[in-house]
């Protein structure tokens, strides 16, 4: 409906283009919305004053002319000029009843959009470090990022889903020291471990699988690991030298091939448990780019060399600088340490230059909120690159707060545990844990009620809009077994019988489905789909509770059989989008 408006607006602005009332080279980008009083009628545009000025007339004169000028369509009731130039619409109240045909004939395809067609957009999610499990706030950037490709792929883009695995650099050492250690134990060894090593229970089972593969070929004496190694934060020292020293220490004793053994057993067993783990979460990826790859192909030091050539970088105290100051960013980055060593900033400055020169139109990266003031910076690469910085698209995503009933429930132990994904999973189930995830914009702190997730009341969002799916199944179900058939032709030539205030409200809501996936998309915005869900399944329970569908009068028991169908259609739509389950019975 909005869109065959949309297509009418545009034809009388080309009729004025002819006419020279319009500049023929004008872009009249127009702006249709529902209106929000019925008295203004059922969709509004502002079109008339946004080309006032470059036409140089008067906004209302000009509605009249482009009032004039829409072709006559069965849709349109009526069409008003308001105000200083705005144009009303009031829609032909037997036209509302088209939108259960269209349902009905497009089924799992009704709400998709072309408007993304032939573009290309890669949106990269989660990456979060192979460095353990993932944990309750990755997920809630697994749901969002997920949501959000299966969007924009539904409004026409090509996606490409992707996972920066960071599985080079500092951290991913101190991982591989900590399985050594562990597995120094495994092996009988008696030795400290160190304050800033990773301590989750995951480490110790890595080592016991390392150990009972390869016995005792990675075993050496604790005291030539320990010999003259800096003190630990526990004995006074610097933990980060602490750790640093004990790095170098491993990587002597073991050499470099056992050294990257017992480091690739670390990663390896990790990143699988990540893949199966958002696998399980009905996330997915095209690609999973290894930032190694970044270093063993020479991009960094191409990236660097496109740098050097556009004169961004320069030497002081040993370092390579990025001049990235110059460009927006509050000051300039090191790009290689003065040990020659390249920066995790100048592995990202060439993963971007690498999406860079995929030919993607738009690239969306979905990052925690504490990666806030990185954006400048690598917007700042984009542009010294000679990119476009507006190609980039960075949407945070706030932390997840668990709480059960009012308690709120403890995240992380001394110990290095915490809840992962896969433990919440395992409590509230995969559609309560996407649901509840993108309820709020992405930017916004959420908490995550445990209790409400898991109740089976109208107050849990998910069990409500799940259970009015599985009720226009059970109305189906009830049919059956009355002996009576569904006859869809006898629904659809009948359906002005919907007279009721609430079929009318539910046809409106019906329509507006397209929009708000659309719009949805277009503004990485998935809570407005949730907050469309609930406004159906609301509408559609207090339906189910006024009114009797299998009525004596075929006629009129057909028309709301088709009308629930319908909404149990885009019902199944929406939540397959958001990869939640369409149950039948609850």
């Amino acid at each position: 409906m909005k869109h065959k408006l949309e297509y009418l607006l545009q034809q009388a602005v080309s009729a004025l283009k002819t006419q020279g009332v319009l500049d023929p080279e004008l872009v009249a980008q127009i702006n249709l919305e529902r209106a929000r009083d019925s008295q203004h009628g059922d969709f509004a545009t502002n079109l008339a004053m946004l080309l006032a000025k470059p036409a140089k007339t008067n906004p209302r004169q000009l509605a009249e002319k482009i009032v004039a000028e829409i072709p006559g369509d069965a849709l349109i009731s009526k069409i008003e000029i308001a105000g200083p130039g705005f144009i009303n619409f009031f829609i032909n109240p037997d036209s509302q009843f088209q939108i259960v045909q269209q349902i009905h004939d497009a089924g799992p395809e009704f709400g998709l959009s072309t408007v993304g067609a032939g573009k290309k957009v890669q949106v990269e999610f989660v990456s979060a470090n192979p460095t353990g499990p993932l944990h309750v706030g990755h997920g809630r950037g697994a749901a969002y990022g997920s949501a959000v490709a299966d969007l924009l792929q539904a409004a026409g883009f090509e996606v490409e889903r992707e996972y920066y695995v960071n599985d080079a650099g500092r951290q991913m050492d101190i991982l591989a020291t900590s399985v050594w250690l562990r597995y120094l134990e495994e092996c009988g060894e008696v030795l400290p471990f160190p304050s800033n090593g990773y301590r989750g229970e995951y480490v110790r089972e890595i080592a016991f699988n390392l150990h009972k593969k390869s016995g005792n070929d990675f075993r050496r004496p604790a005291e030539l690991l320990l010999e003259d190694i800096p003190a630990d934060e526990h004995q006074g020292g610097d933990k980060e030298k602490h750790i640093d020293a004990l790095i170098e220490r491993a990587k002597t004793l073991l050499g470099p091939a056992q050294y990257q053994e017992v480091f690739q057993a670390g990663l390896d067993d990790i990143l699988a448990d990540i893949k199966d783990d958002l696998q399980e979460f009905g996330v997915s990826y095209q690609r999973w780019f290894s930032e190694r790859l970044l270093m063993d192909d020479g991009s960094i030091q191409q990236a660097l060399h496109r740098l050097d050539a556009a004169g961004y970088l320069y030497k002081q105290d040993g370092a390579t600088w990025f001049a990235s100051s110059r460009l927006g960013d509050e000051k300039d980055r090191v790009v290689i340490r003065d040990n020659g060593q390249s920066t995790y900033f100048a592995s990202d400055i060439a993963y971007h230059m690498n999406k860079l020169d995929r030919g993607f139109d738009q690239i969306v990266n979905i990052w925690g909120a504490d990666h806030h003031g990185y954006i400048p910076r690598v917007k700042a690469a984009m542009q010294a690159l000679g990119a476009d910085e507006s190609k980039l698209k960075v949407l945070l995503v706030q932390f997840a707060v668990l709480y059960r009933g009012t308690e709120k429930v403890q995240m992380s132990t001394r110990s290095g545990e915490f809840v992962t994904l896969r433990q919440l999973r395992g409590e509230v189930g995969r559609d309560a844990c996407r649901f509840f995830y993108v309820m709020r914009k992405s930017e916004q702190h959420m908490d995550f009620d445990l209790k409400l997730a898991t109740s089976r009341s109208n107050e849990n969002p998910v069990y409500y809009v799940q259970y009015a799916h599985a009720r226009v199944c059970s109305v189906l179900r009830q049919l059956d077994e009355k002996g009576r058939e569904r006859n869809l032709h006898l629904g659809m030539e009948h359906l002005h019988l919907l007279t009721e205030d609430q079929e009318t409200a539910l046809l409106t809501t019906l329509s507006k489905y397209p929009e708000v996936l659309e719009k949805a998309a277009l503004q990485y915005e998935p809570h407005q789909l949730i907050h469309y869900l609930r406004e159906l399944a609301n509408q559609f329970h207090s339906y189910y509770n006024a009114h009797q569908f299998l009525v004596d009068d075929d006629k009129l028991c057909n028309a709301r059989l088709n009308l629930i169908c319908a909404i149990k259609q885009v019902l199944a739509n929406a939540l397959n989008l958001l990869k939640i389950h369409t149950p039948e019975s609850m």
